[in-house]
């Protein structure tokens, strides 16, 4: 029996070869996967036409296209899904809240007393639209968003996941995340969904990691774990900017965070600054649907990606300078 077992081994590594695959026992975990390929296109609303990036994204689809979204009302991408849906595998999640906006067959809404709160898109199983950036007229030329288009069949394997998750009305629940953690053109990329990845745990442990500095925007912050992960952090640069109305919340840690010595502002939009968005060390990105608060973590379907690549942190070191 030992024999059989070393055999296997033996021709598992012959095969991967210096892969990152492993054996334990029987089990054989699958290795950590990298692909080479095009760059993440990251975009800011409104000082980037995010529709017109949006669009093009979903308009490349040839076999697929699934999208989930809190809410809806940009003629442009409703004129895409509605052409597109005679051609090809056309499917939308909507929040109840706004799904009169848009019906049809290839409708469906949530159905729980949570938000369905997610923004993205996954074309033919191979690319993903993900971010702040709720496709409405005030989402793409009044508040502040971001709106990511990534190009990974992983990543757009676990969207995809989860995609076929709310389709069948598993709303806040469902399986783990089965890539939590790849590499797209050699830099590392963490991806999570809320409540089924405990995504607050995730972002305090990357606030915990910070050598030099974090800053932040964020809607709506009322998390008091990852208030003191930043608190806990005190010999480090800390700034962040929060949305006028979430500051003003019971809840809300902004006066908390203040009181503590923490460089905290409110934005100047007369709009919504919209993000949620962490940036730590000038290295690491932690953006997505999810809100810092308790229903973003717990009850709300969400999704968060933590991105470690300088290049794409520089783009949100400089949209948060540009707020701040």
């Amino acid at each position: 029996m030992m024999m059989k077992k070393f055999a296997v081994f033996l021709l598992l590594f012959l095969i991967t070869g210096c892969s990152k695959a492993a054996v334990t026992g029987d089990v054989v975990k699958e290795s950590i996967p990298s692909e080479v390929g095009k760059e993440m296109e990251v975009y800011f609303c409104p000082l980037d036409n995010c529709t017109t990036s949006l669009v093009r994204a979903v308009n490349m689809s040839k076999k697929s296209l699934h999208c989930a979204l809190f809410d809806i009302d940009l003629q442009e991408l409703i004129g895409v899904l509605a052409e597109k849906s005679n051609l090809l595998d056309v499917k939308l999640v909507v929040d109840n809240e706004n799904y009169g906006k848009i019906t049809g067959p290839g409708v469906r809404k949530d159905t729980s007393s949570q938000f369905s709160h997610n923004k993205f898109c996954v074309v033919d199983g191979s690319v993903v639209t993900t971010g702040s950036f709720n496709p409405t007229y005030n989402g793409a030329y009044k508040n502040n968003n971001n709106l990511l288009v990534i190009y990974s069949k992983y990543l757009a394997k676990n969207y995809e996941d989860e995609f076929i998750e709310i389709w069948r009305g598993d709303f806040g629940k469902g399986d783990k995340v089965k890539y939590p953690v790849m590499y797209i053109n050699n830099h590392e990329v963490e991806n999570y969904f809320c409540p089924d990845d405990k995504c607050s745990s995730e972002i305090i442990d990357e606030i915990s990691k910070a050598e030099q500095s974090v800053y932040f925007m964020t809607f709506s912050f009322t998390d008091e774990g990852i208030a003191d992960a930043l608190l806990f952090n005190d010999k480090i640069d800390i700034k962040g900017l929060f949305e006028k109305t979430g500051a003003s919340g019971q809840y809300s840690q902004y006066k908390r965070l203040k009181d503590f010595g923490i460089d905290v502002r409110v934005d100047s939009n007369p709009k919504f600054m919209h993000h949620k968005v962490f940036i730590i060390d000038n290295m690491t990105v932690i953006t997505g649907s999810m809100n810092p608060t308790g229903s973003g973590d717990h009850s709300n379907d969400e999704n968060i990606l933590i991105i470690h690549d300088k290049s794409i942190a520089k783009k949100y070191v400089d949209e948060f300078e540009r707020l701040y």
